[in-house]
């Protein structure tokens, strides 16, 4: 299993940043970003399309989306923004919508979008910033259903698939639809099975076409996104971690962890706890 980055940068969290006048920044960032340009102008330089931002204008990236912001001449961009990750979200989020945020960071006009300032979304994530104190619940689940309603209906119809006519896989996918993430944690192979009226063999076989991967794989994903999320956001001793992350065995635990992340999980949280959070900066053009 490959080695992932040990950086934790909290999301749902509005940062501000200056791009100096004649500069450019990449933004780079893990996961969805949400950008706003607050003052001054800039432009969006995409391989596809250039594009320019004026005061107020949303910004909306993908993972990976190759492009930079580039400050006017004239003044810096002070830029604001937030991010996103589906994966951390396995509380609220079904196996399907994760899929379908997979599948868009694929998509050219899904993966970058330009709002003008007049935009619902400008105008919504403006507010959200004039609160005195942004790190309350309610800013968070605005800034997140921001983030959603900026997919519109797309969101709503979900991933697009060939229709299947195996009752299995219309039953596993019904499933898929309407369970958390968070259901994988402590499921079982076997009782999954029994519940959609197939063998084990053939499950396995539906999943891994359905899902990408076989379950445990899966669900191994699903409980190291839970017990990095524990022990980046909360002092639980490691114990209650790994059994929150679905692992009845700290053994077990310790031992998945360090093969997936090449540490154990104290020094994984040692690790994230001691990183400052630095907020980017611009790179200058010379």
């Amino acid at each position: 299993m490959a080695k992932l980055d040990v950086s934790y940068e909290p999301h749902l969290t509005l940062i501000d940043l200056e791009v100096p006048a004649g500069s450019e920044w990449a933004p780079g960032f893990r996961g969805w970003s949400v950008l706003q340009l607050l003052t001054g102008t800039g432009y969006w330089l995409h391989p596809v399309s250039n594009m320019e931002l004026s005061p107020g204008s949303v910004l909306i990236l993908a993972e990976g989306v190759e492009g930079i912001i580039r400050a006017s001449q004239l003044s810096p961009a002070t830029l604001r923004y937030f991010r996103v990750e589906p994966e951390r979200l396995t509380g609220l989020m079904t196996l399907t919508e994760q899929r379908f945020f997979e599948a868009a960071t694929t998509r050219r006009d899904l993966a970058a979008r330009v709002r003008d300032p007049q935009s619902r979304i400008s105008l919504e994530l403006q507010a959200v910033g004039a609160f005195d104190d942004q790190s309350t619940v309610r800013s968070r689940l605005q800034l997140l259903t921001l983030f959603f309603e900026s997919f519109g209906d797309e969101l709503s119809l979900g991933t697009v698939e060939p229709q299947i006519p195996s009752s299995a896989r219309k039953r596993l996918r019904e499933f898929l639809d309407g369970a958390p993430v968070a259901d994988l944690l402590e499921l079982e192979f076997s009782s999954l099975a029994e519940r959609l009226c197939c063998t084990p063999r053939h499950l396995g076989r539906v999943f891994q076409e359905t899902v990408g991967m076989s379950f445990r794989d899966k669900q191994t994903e699903v409980r190291l996104a839970r017990a990095r999320e524990l022990l980046a956001t909360t002092e639980s001793k490691i114990l209650d971690v790994a059994l929150e992350s679905g692992y009845q065995s700290i053994s077990l635990f310790n031992s998945i962890f360090k093969r997936s992340h090449g540490m154990t999980p104290g020094q994984w949280r040692k690790r994230t706890r001691g990183q400052k959070v630095t907020r980017p900066r611009a790179r200058l053009q010379f």
